[in-house]
C-alpha cells in the first residue's frame, strides 16, 4: 500500500510503498478514503521538540480518518465488512483505574493512532475493534473524516449545561468554530469568539457567534456591552493554548462562571489567582473525547439536524489528493484556514 511514512527521528515524511496491515483476532482493516491534517501531524512532518519526546520513529503518522471495513478478526463483533467508519484514536490499556471505572479517555497508558502507532496516512489501516465509530448513512467522507477534532469540540462544549447561558470561546480555529455551533446547537444564549485572524473571525460569525472580537485591536467587554449582557459570561471555552487568552477569559466571566480548557498553552503565563477563588471559578482541562459518550453525542446531534452537519461541514476547507499531500500540509500550516482533507483514492 501507499503510505506517507516518516522513516527516522527527523523533519520530513515521504509517500512510500508499505506493507499492508493485517487484523489482529480483535482488530479491524479499514480502506482509508479521507484523511483529516492536524496540528499533531504538523508537529511530526517538522520534528519538533513535542515530536522527537513523544513520537515513536519510524512511523505512519495521521489519526483523522474515513474509511470502508475491509478485514475483521475473529473475535469482533457488531462489526461488518463494508460498514464506513472513523475511528477513535487513543488506544487504551483496560485495566487501569481509571478504564475500569469507565473513565478511558482518562487511561494513564494510552497509546495514539499515528503517534506511537501506525496510523491513517495510508491506504490501509488496523485498529482495535473497540476503538472503530460505525457511522450513519448521512455522514459523507470528508465529514467522517473531522469526527476526531469535532469530538474534542463536542467534549469541550457539553462540559458544562449550555442552555440560556452566555458563552465566550477564545480561538477560532477548526475545533474552536465547531464548538461554536455546537453551543448555538445546544441552546447558548450569547456567543462571543474571538481571535486575531480576520478570515477566521467572520467564519465564527457563520458557525452562530454573536460577536467576532480580533483581539488585537478590541477589548472582549465590548461585545458584552453590545450584546446587553449585564453581568460577565457564564461558560469559556478556551480553544487557543495563547498565553493572553485564559487571564482574559478569566477578567470576562460572571462570578461561578466555568471555563473548559482545551488549548494547549504555547508559553507559561500568570492568572489572577485571587480572582479565580473570589469569582468561585471552575477551570476544567479538557482531553480527546469521552470514550464513547462524546461520540454517541456527536452522532446523535448529526444524525438529527441538517443545520449541525450543514454547519460543521463549513469547517472543511479544501479537500486535496493524497498525491499532492506536501500542498495539503501546507495549506493545514497557514493562518487562517479551515481543515484540509486528503482524498487517498487520489494517488
Amino acid at each position: 500500500m501507499k503510505a506517507l511514512f516518516k522513516p527516522a527521528a527527523a523533519a520530513g515524511l515521504e509517500l512510500v510503498d508499505r506493507p499492508d496491515p493485517t487484523a489482529g483476532a480483535d482488530e479491524v482493516v479499514i480502506r482509508v478514503l479521507r484523511t483529516g491534517i492536524c496540528g499533531t501531524d504538523l508537529h511530526i512532518l517538522r520534528w519538533d521538540e513535542w515530536a522527537a519526546s513523544a513520537v515513536n520513529a519510524p512511523l505512519t503518522p495521521g489519526h483523522e480518518f474515513y474509511g470502508e471495513v475491509v478485514e475483521i478478526g475473529p473475535l469482533v463483533r457488531d462489526i461488518k465488512v463494508g460498514d464506513r467508519v472513523s475511528g477513535e484514536g487513543h488506544i487504551v490499556c483496560g485495566t487501569c483505574r481509571n478504564c475500569r471505572a469507565g473513565r478511558r479517555h482518562m487511561c494513564i497508558r494510552t497509546i495514539g493512532l499515528g503517534v506511537q502507532r501506525d496510523g491513517a496516512f495510508a491506504e490501509y489501516v488496523s485498529l482495535p475493534a473497540t476503538n472503530v465509530w460505525v457511522h450513519h448513512d448521512d455522514v459523507t467522507p470528508e465529514l467522517g473524516a473531522i469526527f476526531d477534532p469535532l469530538g474534542n469540540a463536542v467534549h469541550t462544549a457539553l462540559t458544562y449545561p449550555l442552555v440560556g447561558e452566555d458563552v465566550l470561546v477564545t480561538g477560532c480555529g477548526p475545533i474552536g468554530l465547531m464548538s461554536i455551533a455546537v453551543a448555538r446547537h445546544a441552546g447558548a444564549r450569547f456567543i462571543t469568539a474571538t481571535d486575531v485572524s480576520g478570515p477566521r473571525l467572520e467564519m465564527a460569525l457563520t458557525m452562530g457567534a454573536d460577536q467576532a472580537i480580533d483581539v488585537s485591536q478590541h477589548d472582549i467587554r465590548e461585545a458584552q456591552t453590545a450584546l446587553g449582557m449585564r453581568e460577565g459570561f457564564d461558560i469559556g471555552f478556551e480553544m487557543s493554548g495563547a498565553p493572553s487568552a485564559l487571564p482574559a477569559m478569566i477578567d470576562n466571566m460572571n462570578h461561578g462562571g466555568r471555563i473548559a480548557m482545551l488549548g494547549l498553552p504555547s508559553a507559561g503565563f500568570d492568572i489572577d489567582w485571587g480572582k479565580l477563588v473570589t469569582h468561585m471559578l471552575t477551570i476544567k482541562g479538557i482531553y480527546g473525547r469521552e470514550m464513547f459518550e462524546t461520540w454517541n453525542a456527536m452522532g446523535a446531534m448529526l444524525q438529527t439536524s441538517a443545520v449541525l452537519r450543514d454547519s460543521i461541514s463549513r469547517v472543511i476547507a479544501e479537500v486535496i489528493p493524497a498525491r499532492d499531500w506536501e500542498k495539503g500540509f501546507a495549506a493545514a500550516a497557514s493562518a487562517g484556514t479551515g481543515k484540509i482533507i486528503l482524498d487517498w483514492t487520489e494517488l
